[in-house]
């Protein structure tokens, strides 16, 4: 049985029209109709979805009755641009907390003279906290590096105390002509920021997965 015979057979066992399938799948009917039909096939991510709301296994989609080289070449395709989207996303996302990071930094050199500790406490107690708590929002909401996403939660709190190493405790050495050790009592104090965003994300992230799978 082919891929298109196979979906719309799900489908019709699990008594739903193609316009509640489209609903669910986030999909037109006209795309449900294709897919059924073989005029165009539906993505990785469509098929996981299709699985769940048919209630019925990958294997049987996908295995049994051996679909057709051209589908299966198709859904490795489209599974690595799904993959190579969520990298590019996850770079992104570094990229501009890094960003962000960077220019605080600057700001404080050019701008601080005569405010070091107004722009001190601007940059570690709002700019820096906010963007760590949403940029660990994210990275727990789209699950990024699996269980390893969690590490990010040290690498924000180092970058949180190098933050105030290289701009008030630098400062402050340069003023006074005196040599600083890091505070990493600082660490801590930033990774609690990016812990309460990555569970409230990771959290999200549990609930959507369950609901689709309820």
């Amino acid at each position: 049985m082919e891929i298109g015979a196979k979906i719309k057979a799900a489908r019709q066992n699990a008594d739903l029209t193609q316009e509640q399938a489209a609903e669910y799948l986030g999909v037109t009917r006209q795309t449900i109709s294709n897919w059924e039909n073989e005029k165009t096939y539906p993505d990785i991510v469509s098929v996981v979805k299709m699985s769940s709301l048919y209630n019925v296994s990958l294997d049987h989609l996908l295995k049994e009755g051996a679909p057709e080289k051209g589908y299966l070449n198709y859904l490795e395709e489209s599974t690595n641009t799904v993959k190579s989207k969520k990298k590019l996303s996850m770079i992104i996302l570094i990229s501009t907390y890094l960003g962000i990071w960077t220019i605080s930094l600057a700001a404080f050199w050019l701008f601080s003279k005569g405010d070091a500790l107004g722009h001190t406490i601007m940059f570690l107690y709002v700019v820096l906290p906010v963007t760590t708590l949403s940029v660990s929002f994210v990275i727990g909401r789209n699950d990024y590096c699996g269980k390893w996403k969690w590490v990010f939660t040290i690498i924000l709190g180092i970058m949180y105390m190098l933050a105030d190493y290289t701009t008030f405790s630098a400062s402050n050495m340069i003023a006074f002509e005196r040599f600083n050790v890091p505070q990493l009592e600082m660490i801590p104090a930033g990774a609690i920021f990016s812990f309460l965003g990555m569970g409230i994300g990771s959290c999200i992230h549990l609930l959507k997965t369950r609901r689709k799978h309820a």
